[in-house]
């Protein structure tokens, strides 16, 4: 595809307009120097709509657009259920956990585990989350995103993955988080407007220019296989997901951990001004999850029908982007930049803010403010060239990305989800059970891979996360005296929501049992 004169041009506009504006937020007021709660928490001053808007354009990737618009190409509907259901896990989030991260001030997820176990499951889950998210997240993000560009620009996909990469660090450097949750309004404005453009056009492309209902009603009928949210064991990627499971097994201990501990996404909401505020934003993000198989799913479904020879799924989205015409082009090439940058800076910053504030001012003495700071800046470009020089050896075998993504980090998600919860909600959980779980889930993970390989990986999520829970348990009743280190305050903490929120959830929940029943 080659990119127009227009198409350039409104390209180079987001560009300029997204960089000046982040450098604008980021200005220092007073003329007062950044401190570390400023850089890596916005000062806890976010409101409802920075909260929510970020929590999306985090999360809305790449590894979302580009691999789960190929997952929608290869299996269907039922990839959306990593949408719908996280709606769901958002309220709890919202309603359960964010009352006793917010009461006890907490700023990184290591860092309650410190204060609820000890230091050691601390540094053990920092070192883990570190790797996790450059090895992992950030290489998935960069890549699927260069695939991106490469497929529609016709761009070496060496010289996008560089790109992507550095712009994304010179973005926020100087900002922090407020450069990033700031700016994430107009990035998910653009995503949804870009995103809601691609699935207009395809739709009215297959139904020769009668509309989109027309171009739907044309989907459903010549590929009715992709529009079951619930597959039978004998569908062929029955494996990826297991029936069920999506609804009440293993999903669950993936969103639970993806949306409630994982730092990354939650550093949003700890940043919010109010725990109100926190809550508000967690609806809003709630909401624009319904909307988002819409987006992505949508275009994947429609290449089966547009597109449906593609040598990899993974290539669904950029050759959907192909029908485009000039001007909309650009556009919705600029909001597909837009979620990469938006992802790639949002994981950046917390890489940096892991790595300085729960590991390296943990090293002797605490460190001033503008040395936290300064080793934040070195640690994000750090993170990002390691990203991009590991990207391909890592992800370049693979069709679908998006897939890969969650059956490796499923190794570590149950004991997670276990060690937090408990951490939250049994007042006798203790670090050894915490350390039993951790370790306990990777090498179950492995071994039950090994011994039952047909096992589905949500499934296997389930049974480590039911096996990690018993050692957790176990080990903390065998060392109860341990019990006593927590200095994280659950007594005093009210779970009462407003009246809004309460509203808000009860709509989500009819909405989804609505799609569920429409698309079973």
């Amino acid at each position: 595809m080659q990119l127009a004169t227009l198409d350039l041009i409104i390209i180079v506009i987001y560009a300029i307009g997204l960089f000046t504006l982040a450098q604008w937020v980021s200005r220092e007021r007073g003329g007062q120097e950044k401190d570390s709660a400023e850089y890596f928490l916005a000062s806890k001053t976010l409101p409802w709509w920075a909260i929510g808007a970020s929590l999306i354009a985090a999360n809305i990737s790449a590894e979302q657009i580009v691999g789960m618009s190929g997952s929608g190409y290869a299996l269907g509907l039922a990839i959306a259920s990593y949408e719908w259901m996280a709606a769901l896990t958002l309220l709890i989030v919202g309603k359960w956990f964010l009352p006793i991260f917010l009461a006890n001030k907490i700023y990184t997820m290591p860092q309650f585990l410190e204060e609820r176990y000890g230091t050691r499951i601390r540094t053990l889950m920092a070192v883990f989350w570190l790797g996790l998210y450059v090895f992992v997240n950030l290489t998935s993000i960069i890549w699927l995103g260069s695939i991106a560009v490469a497929k529609v620009t016709g761009a070496d996909q060496t010289w996008a993955l560089v790109g992507l990469g550095l712009f994304a660090l010179v973005y926020q450097l100087r900002g922090g988080l407020r450069a990033v949750a700031m700016t994430d309004i107009v990035q998910v404005s653009l995503l949804v407007l870009g995103g809601l453009m691609v699935s207009y056009l395809t739709l009215n492309k297959i139904s020769g220019g009668n509309g989109i209902v027309a171009g739907f009603d044309t989907l459903l009928e010549r590929a009715p296989g992709h529009f079951h949210m619930i597959l039978d064991a004998a569908h062929p990627y029955y494996k990826d997901l297991p029936g069920l499971s999506v609804l009440i097994g293993g999903m669950w201990i993936a969103n639970l951990s993806y949306w409630g501990f994982n730092q990354y996404i939650i550093q949003r909401a700890l940043a919010a001004k109010s725990l109100a505020e926190a809550q508000k934003g967690v609806i809003f993000a709630a909401f624009l999850k319904l909307l988002m198989p819409v987006i992505i799913v949508l275009p994947g479904i429609a290449a089966v029908i547009l597109a449906p020879d593609l040598a990899k799924p993974d290539e669904a989205y950029p050759t959907m982007m192909r029908l485009l015409p000039t001007g909309i082009a650009g556009l919705v090439f600029a909001a597909l930049i837009a979620a990469i940058i938006a992802s790639t800076a949002s994981k950046i910053n917390s890489i940096a803010t892991i790595f300085t504030l729960d590991i390296y001012n943990k090293m002797g003495q605490p460190k001033p403010e503008k040395q936290l700071v300064r080793v934040g800046r070195i640690t994000a470009a750090v993170s990002i060239l390691l990203a991009i020089v590991t990207a391909r050896p890592l992800l370049g075998s693979f069709d679908q990305a998006f897939q890969y993504i969650q059956e490796y980090t499923g190794f570590f998600t149950p004991g997670i989800v276990v060690i937090f919860m408990l951490g939250l909600f049994w007042k006798r959980a203790t670090e050894a059970g915490a350390l039993a779980a951790t370790i306990g889930s990777f090498a179950l993970s492995i071994g039950i891979k090994a011994l039952w390989p047909g096992l589905p990986f949500m499934d296997r999520m389930m049974v480590v996360f039911l096996l990690a829970l018993a050692l957790a348990v176990v080990f903390s009743l065998w060392q109860p005296t341990e019990a006593s280190k927590s200095q994280v305050n659950t007594t005093d903490v009210s779970y009462k929501t407003s009246a809004s929120f309460n509203v808000c959830s009860l709509g989500v929940v009819l909405i989804l049992t609505a799609l569920y029943t429409v698309w079973w």
